[in-house]
C-alpha cells in the first residue's frame, strides 16, 4: 500500500495537533457519539482535506460522492456494514433502492463509481436498479466498463407520487446526482424517502452555509481538546451579486481576500510559518473543481484576463456563477512519488469507510488538485482509524486517524447545515430551484 510522504516530517504544530487528537481519543469518540444521536447524519459524504504540516483542514465537503471506484476494494466489507446501518436508520423496511446517477453516460470512470455503489448496496442485502433521468434513454441500456463489468441504466418512471423503473417499485430513492442544474419535476413531491434530501443539491446548497456550520463545530471541538481552532479550520467569507465577465461585485471579493490574508499572516507569524499566505476563490455552489482560482492579493481579482474570467464565470452544467466563497488557502505538503497529493476521506453514515489520495503531477502545493490530469491512489483509512497509537507519536496510522476525525467534523457540520437549510423546518429559506 502506498505511503504518502509529508515533506514537513510531521514537525511542529501538526504533530502537536495529532498528539492532542490521539491522546483525547476516548473523549473525542464519546463526544461524536453524542452528536450523532442529536443530528440526522448525511447518508454518505466525502471530504477533501489539506495537510500543510502546520494545519490540517477540510476544504470541500461533497454530499454526492462520486469516487467509490477509487476506494481500496479490500475494505468493501466496511462499506457494506456502514451501508446496512445507513439504510436501517432511513427506511428499516427497505429491501429495494432506486439509484439515480449523474447524466454522465460517456464518463466511464463515473459509471464505474455507480457500479461500485450498486455492488456495495447489493452486498448489504438490497435490490438495486439504476434509473436515469436522460430523456433519450427510453429502454434499458447496458454500458460496458473498462474493468470488465457492465451496468444497466433504465428510464425512470413516475406513477402517482412514487418513482421506479419497469416492474420495479422501490422503497427509497438514492441520488448520486448533485442536482447542479436544478431539481427536475419528476423528483418533487415524492412519498418515498429521497436521500440525500433535495435541498442538499447544488441548486440550493451553498458552501458558505457549510463552512459557517463547520465554524461552530471546529470551535466546539477545539474547546473540547484544548487547541487553536485555526489549526483545523480555514477562514472564509462569501460574496454575492458577482459577474466576472462584467467585473461586477469584484470589490467585495478583493476586500475579502485582503482581510483573510491579513488574518493568515498573523497566524503564520505566531506559528513561525515562512510560506506566503494565499486565498482560494471558488463558486459558492458546485463541484468538479470548476470555477476556482488561487490568489495572493486582492489586486489579483482586478487583473484577470478574459480567459480567467471565463473560467470563473461558469461551472458544471453551464451554470452562471453569481456567488463565490473566498477561503483561506491551505498548502498541501504531502506527495506520492514526488507528485502533490491531498487526502479524500469517504464516509457512509457515521463511519469512515476508506479514502484515497488525489494526486496531480502538474499542479503545485497551493493549487486546486481536482482538475484534468489527476489520478487516485487508494488508501484504507478505516484500519488506520482503529490503530491509532498514543504511545508512538509521529507514525502514519496516527495521521490517518486524525484525518478520520477532521473528516467526521465536516460530516457533522454537513448535518447541521442540512438542518438549518431544510425548507420544511425553515420555510423562510429559499425554495428549491426547479430544473
Amino acid at each position: 500500500m502506498p505511503v504518502p510522504h509529508l515533506s514537513t516530517a510531521l514537525r511542529g504544530p501538526i504533530l502537536e495537533l495529532e498528539n492532542r487528537i490521539i491522546n483525547a481519543m476516548p473523549t473525542i469518540e464519546h463526544w461524536l457519539r453524542k452528536k450523532w444521536r442529536e443530528h440526522a447524519i448525511p447518508f454518505y459524504c466525502s471530504v477533501d482535506l489539506r495537510n500543510s504540516g502546520f494545519k490540517l483542514a477540510p476544504v470541500d465537503t461533497n454530499l454526492y460522492p462520486g469516487g467509490f471506484n477509487n476506494l481500496n476494494p479490500e475494505f468493501f466489507p466496511l462499506c457494506v456494514q456502514a451501508m446496512m446501518s445507513a439504510i436501517e436508520k432511513i427506511c428499516p423496511e427497505t429491501h429495494s433502492i432506486l439509484l439515480i446517477p449523474e447524466n454522465h453516460t460517456r464518463n466511464v470512470f463515473y459509471l464505474q463509481n455507480v457500479a461500485t455503489l450498486q455492488n456495495i448496496m447489493q452486498r448489504a442485502g438490497l435490490n438495486v436498479r439504476i434509473g436515469t433521468l436522460l430523456p433519450e434513454v427510453t429502454k434499458a441500456a447496458a454500458f460496458d466498463l473498462p474493468d470488465g463489468r457492465s451496468i444497466i441504466l433504465e428510464p425512470v418512471v413516475r406513477k402517482d407520487n412514487k418513482l421506479g423503473t419497469k416492474n420495479f417499485d422501490p422503497c427509497a430513492v438514492l441520488l448520486n446526482n448533485d442536482l447542479s442544474n436544478g431539481i427536475p419535476d419528476i423528483l418533487q413531491g415524492l412519498q418515498q424517502t429521497v436521500i440525500p434530501p433535495l435541498h442538499a443539491g447544488w441548486s440550493t446548497r451553498k458552501k458558505s452555509n457549510h463552512f459557517a456550520a463547520y465554524d461552530r463545530i471546529a470551535q466546539e471541538f477545539a474547546d473540547l481538546i484544548g487547541i487553536d481552532p485555526w489549526l483545523i479550520n480555514p477562514r472564509f467569507s462569501s460574496c454575492g451579486e458577482i459577474n466576472f465577465m462584467e467585473k461586477q461585485g469584484v470589490e467585495c471579493v478583493a476586500t475579502a481576500i485582503d482581510r483573510i490574508l491579513s488574518i493568515i499572516r498573523k497566524k503564520y507569524q505566531h506559528y513561525g510559518v515562512e510560506e506566503d499566505p494565499f486565498v482560494i476563490v471558488k463558486a459558492d455552489s458546485g463541484t468538479y473543481g470548476m470555477g476556482i482560482m488561487t490568489v495572493k492579493s486582492g489586486e489579483d481579482i482586478y487583473s484577470l484576463n478574459r480567459k480567467q474570467r471565463n473560467k470563473m464565470a461558469v461551472v458544471k452544467e453551464g451554470m452562471q456563477v453569481s456567488h463565490v466563497l473566498v477561503q483561506e488557502g491551505v498548502y498541501t505538503f504531502e506527495t506520492i512519488n514526488q507528485a502533490v497529493a491531498e487526502p479524500v476521506v469517504y464516509m457512509i453514515d457515521r463511519y469512515v469507510v476508506g479514502g484515497f489520495y488525489r494526486v496531480h503531477t502538474g499542479r503545485g502545493i497551493d493549487e486546486n488538485l481536482n482538475a484534468p490530469g489527476m489520478h487516485f491512489v487508494p488508501l484504507a483509512f478505516e484500519t488506520s482509524c482503529l490503530e491509532a497509537d498514543a504511545a508512538h507519536p509521529n507514525i502514519i496510522p496516527n495521521r490517518f486517524y486524525a484525518y478520520g476525525v477532521v473528516a467526521r467534523l465536516a460530516l457533522l457540520a454537513a448535518a447541521l447545515e442540512l438542518e438549518q437549510t431544510d425548507p420544511d423546518k425553515h420555510p423562510q429559506q429559499s425554495a428549491p430551484v426547479p430544473a
